[in-house]
């Protein structure tokens, strides 16, 4: 930068910069004083040509990754050692979110993580809507219900607000009845706007009252849930306890309009360890975070290498571009590299961005 900035951005007016001992400048063109007229120090510390040409080259590359070039030809101990940094990262992230809901449901981690559940429940396009009614659903009084898987859905789909329409099956009105009860019984406030739930361009499958219909289910047959979790100790025991299934009426329904063709609506292997990876795995790292527990943190980091990596496009760009993507450990480590520094294209603090400045800066 400029010496010449430090006017620019009105430094010299500004008493907070009065306590700069050394101002540091890839270019002297003018002297910097403070606010009482004092000369600043500088230090003029220019950036070789070569360098900042290359950077600008990251910049304005219209291939993706600018950096491309150089990572096929990197060490692997380099390539390995900041992917394990960033994964780090990802990691951290996610649990600041889990830590978050859990400042906000009375600090209860069982509740904490049925609503990061919930969340991915939404896969994506559903994910603010099924937090937001995680976040309102009652649980302390659904647990009173939690016996009857009925009264469970009545619970569920009337604080969604999805009991509310027209001509409907007979089973939402035996629902909308039951949580008309229930409502005056705890008190409960207004549900959700109907508004609020996407149907535009999702699978049947991934109906919000399929989601909704599966994690009832989820809840009436596993008490302690958030317990069986943390003390799973492999990923198939992690897997098993979301082999789902729901009541009878959505084996020929996907909403409460029209019949379907008879199915039942579990959840296939991936979306199961898209769970896992969502939501199992940041929940443990948070937990064990809070725990000071070691064993929880390893254990989600191990879960991520034990499942396979995902497949999308930001992440088929990365392995095009010659880095190892095999695991969901790399394509996690690989997201977190294009949100947090790809993105905001802050190449100078990523390690390929150096490697790339480095290399290119080298006389050949």
């Amino acid at each position: 930068d400029r010496a010449s900035d430090w006017l620019r951005h009105g430094h010299d007016r500004d008493a907070a910069y009065d306590r700069v001992v050394l101002h540091v400048v890839g270019e002297a063109d003018c002297d910097v004083f403070r606010t009482n007229g004092e000369r600043i120090p500088q230090l003029l510390l220019p950036c070789p040509d070569e360098v900042q040409r290359r950077y600008g080259e990251l910049l304005r590359s219209d291939i993706f990754p600018p950096c491309h070039d150089v990572l096929a030809s990197l060490p692997k101990l380099k390539v390995h050692t900041w992917l394990s940094s960033l994964l780090v990262e990802r990691l951290g992230r996610k649990a600041e979110d889990v830590r978050s809901r859990w400042e906000r449901c009375g600090r209860n981690w069982a509740d904490a993580f049925f609503i990061t559940l919930a969340r991915n429940f939404g896969f994506g396009l559903n994910g603010d809507a099924f937090e937001d009614w995680a976040l309102r659903l009652p649980l302390r009084a659904v647990d009173k219900h939690r016996d009857n898987l009925f009264q469970v859905e009545a619970f569920f789909f009337g604080t969604a607000g999805l009991l509310d329409g027209g001509e409907e099956a007979g089973y939402c009105q035996d629902l909308r009845r039951e949580f008309a009860y229930l409502q005056h019984k705890f008190g409960l406030p207004a549900p959700m706007a109907h508004e609020q739930w996407r149907f535009l361009r999702l699978r049947p499958g991934n109906f919000p009252h399929v989601r909704l219909a599966q994690l009832a289910y989820l809840y009436h047959r596993e008490e302690g849930l958030f317990s069986r979790v943390v003390e799973a100790e492999s990923l198939e025991d992690i897997r098993k306890l979301f082999i789902l299934r729901t009541s009878d009426f959505w084996t020929d329904h996907f909403n409460f309009r029209k019949e379907s063709p008879h199915s039942a609506k579990t959840l296939g292997r991936g979306a199961v360890d898209l769970i896992v990876l969502n939501t199992v795995v940041p929940v443990l790292y948070a937990y064990g975070q809070y725990r000071s527990d070691e064993c929880l943190c390893e254990r989600a980091s191990r879960f991520l290498e034990q499942l396979k990596a995902e497949d999308n496009r930001i992440i088929r760009q990365w392995a095009n571009a010659g880095l190892p993507v095999h695991t969901a450990a790399d394509s996690q480590a690989l997201l977190q590299l294009q949100k947090a520094y790809c993105d905001k294209h802050d190449c100078l603090r990523c390690r390929f961005g150096y490697e790339y400045l480095k290399a290119r800066s080298t006389p050949r």
